[in-house]
């Protein structure tokens, strides 16, 4: 006790000399000064970024009312060119409006459903548009559907001007939504505001299956894994997949990582070691909806190539057959480091299915199948009905540029961006030394897409 009062003596000493005292005095002040500043830039730093907030939301109702005003002249346009000019308008606001949305602070499932709702008027509007440049009349459902947006649309820039109003009245605060998330939207916005959002995350499922893309989608009106059959399995069930798809001989250990939900599908996962060693880990998801092969993965190296393209896609087709997926056709590959990842895609009646793709990854010392990746095919494969062409090939010919030179055709489906499907003509071709893939809708005879290949020392891919 002696020693500390003897201490406190000292420094009470110290502090006499005016040495000591200044040092001290300067600490404090630069510590003063410095959470001055510090708050002085905090605060404008929350003004900058709530600027930028009330910015954003501004700039999304102005781009919400465009996208009703130009849905409303949709609806009585009489002309293709007038019609394509103004549904090309309504695609770029609501595209600028979703841009503008994903710059507010806030995530919930009703600004999710808004987002939704813009992304689809963009892509529905996009998709007329299409036809009034072809000059096709738009049809009574297009107008329907045209219709039905356009209601949402009213009641969407509804809410967001009493949005506003909260806004001006003091009620939102950008800050501390940032904070606080759905917490402080629930709390900050008007009764009104909310019922508004409430309607629309009810009514959303109302129109959530627009088709954009015609005669060949009436299939595809909403986003059901149409591929994902059969019925729920338990995490046992699932595992003796995983084993089956190893095979047992070669399953040393399997361990379970449980089921997995917050993917596109819901997935049991798997870690297994598969030889003496226990070196190489095999990951494996097993789809809880029918027991499907979702994904599988193993790394390990591949010091030589001792078996061809041809050898290696032979034990793919061989590993499909045997695993579930029969008429599997090779497409496109590409090889790096000993191993090929080689694109399959289903074929019925002879017509490539694009969409139902399966990807094998396959180890070029021995052939061992060394990953898998199903999601294309488990989105998209059913056996599909009506896929007759409407013209011949010949008449698709005709839309061919005359330069290229034809070394293959015939028929495929292809996938659109909007989850949609379209019969085509494949030729495949070339102009000079560039070959080229050209699908011609058969349909309609339009010309849909072009891709060129790339032959590479590594594999062929396509642009």
């Amino acid at each position: 006790m002696g020693k500390i009062k003897e201490k406190i003596y000292d420094w009470k000493e110290r502090l006499k000399d005016r040495h000591m005292l200044t040092l001290v005095v300067s600490f404090i002040a630069i510590i003063v000064i410095m959470g001055v500043f510090i708050y002085k830039k905090q605060n404008e730093y929350r003004q900058v970024m709530e600027n930028q907030y009330n910015m954003a939301f501004f700039e999304l109702v102005d781009y919400v009312q465009n996208v009703e005003n130009f849905l409303a002249k949709s609806l009585i346009s009489t002309t293709p060119e007038h019609g394509a000019e103004t549904l090309t308008n309504v695609w770029r606001e609501a595209n600028l409006a979703s841009s503008y949305l994903a710059q507010l602070p806030i995530s919930t499932n009703e600004l999710a459903n808004t987002s939704k709702f813009l992304n689809q008027v963009s892509e529905y509007s996009y998709s007329l548009s299409r036809k009034n440049i072809y000059n096709e009349p738009l049809t009574q459902e297009d107008l329907d559907n045209l219709k039905q947006l356009h209601d949402y649309s009213v009641e969407l820039e509804n809410t967001l001007n009493q949005l506003s109003s909260d806004m001006a009245e003091g009620r939102i605060s950008w800050g501390e939504l940032t904070k606080k998330g759905r917490i402080a939207f629930a709390t900050q916005v008007s009764n009104i505001s909310q019922d508004s959002f409430k309607n629309i995350e009810e009514n959303f499922q109302e129109y959530a299956g627009l088709i954009y893309d015609g005669a060949f989608s009436e299939h595809i009106t909403t986003e059901e894994k149409v591929g994902l059959t059969g019925e729920y399995v338990s995490e046992e069930q699932a595992k003796q997949v995983a084993i089956d798809l190893i095979g047992e001989e070669k399953t040393k250990q399997i361990d379970s990582n449980g089921l997995i939900e917050n993917g596109e599908i819901a997935v049991y996962d798997f870690y297994c070691k598969s030889d003496n060693d226990n070196q190489n880990v095999v990951h494996i998801s097993i789809s809880q909806k029918g027991g499907h092969v979702v994904l599988m993965n193993t790394d390990r190296n591949v010091e030589v190539e001792t078996i061809s393209y041809e050898d290696a896609n032979k034990k793919g087709i061989e590993f499909l057959e045997k695993h579930g997926f029969p008429n599997m056709k090779e497409t496109y590959y590409l090889k790096q480091d000993g191993i090929i990842t080689i694109n399959y895609a289903y074929k019925q009646n002879n017509i490539i299915m694009y969409p139902d793709l399966v990807k094998l990854k396959i180890a070029l010392d021995n052939g061992e199948i060394l990953g898998m990746e199903t999601t294309g095919y488990l989105n998209s494969h059913h056996e599909r009905d009506k896929i007759t062409p409407a013209i011949n090939i010949e008449d698709a010919k005709k839309t061919l540029n005359n330069d290229l030179e034809i070394l293959s055709e015939g028929l495929a489906v292809i996938p659109t961006e909007w989850r949609t499907e379209i019969l085509c003509y494949e030729f495949k071709g070339k102009v000079g030394d560039t070959e080229f893939l050209v699908y011609i809708n058969a349909e309609n005879g339009r010309e849909e897409n072009i891709l060129v290949i790339i032959d590479t020392p590594n594999g062929i891919l396509t642009m």
